[in-house]
């Protein structure tokens, strides 16, 4: 079973719906159990980080996601909150990625939004993908390279399209938006 962590949070339904076109079941879910007897544990979202981690922490999720040991993947807001500290509502967040997520500097046009590839790509999500194929953004704020990041994307600076560490993979772009290539990482991910 999948897991889809219900926190108060947009896109979950999208995310649902691209795994039911891959061919995978899914539950949205808050419940601790049905979230720790899950195989896989997606983490998705669109909202802003600060009133996402007061949802997570009255309902003591944060500690939960902290203690998951199956392959756990955070979509946009899910890559962030995994991070340490998020500019956005000065908010202290999950801590697993070692990095700080920042407001891209207005030298371009922020949000982020459409169509952009990546400069460099490794790891387990990425088989299949090349570095010129395109994954659909959006987002203001951005993950800052790290040891943790596994794709890295230009857009005003080069920031973390992708990070991991142990079972802990994210991406900034939305996989269940990007045709294609954002099935093949989805379906790279629930083959781990």
């Amino acid at each position: 079973m999948i897991a889809i962590i219900k926190y108060n949070a947009g896109n979950i339904r999208s995310v649902q719906n691209a795994l039911l076109r891959l061919g995978y079941e899914s539950i949205i879910t808050d419940d601790r159990e049905e979230i720790i007897r899950a195989e896989k544990v997606i983490f998705p979202g669109v909202g802003e980080a600060g009133s996402a981690m007061t949802y997570l922490r009255k309902r003591e999720i944060d500690r939960l996601i902290l203690s998951l040991k199956q392959p756990v993947l955070g979509i946009c807001l899910g890559l962030q909150l995994l991070c340490r500290h998020s500019e956005e509502g000065n908010t202290e967040c999950l801590g697993i990625f070692d990095a700080d997520v920042k407001l891209f500097p207005r030298q371009g046009i922020v949000p982020h939004m459409g169509w952009n590839n990546f400069s460099s790509a490794k790891d387990d999500l990425f088989k299949g993908i090349s570095v010129k194929d395109d994954v659909y953004y959006v987002h203001s704020f951005y993950a800052e390279l790290s040891s943790c990041t596994t794709a890295v994307c230009e857009y005003i600076l080069p920031f973390s399209a992708a990070m991991q560490k142990g079972n802990f993979y994210a991406t900034q772009f939305h996989p269940e938006k990007s045709a294609k290539t954002g099935e093949q990482i989805l379906k790279n991910f629930l083959e781990l």
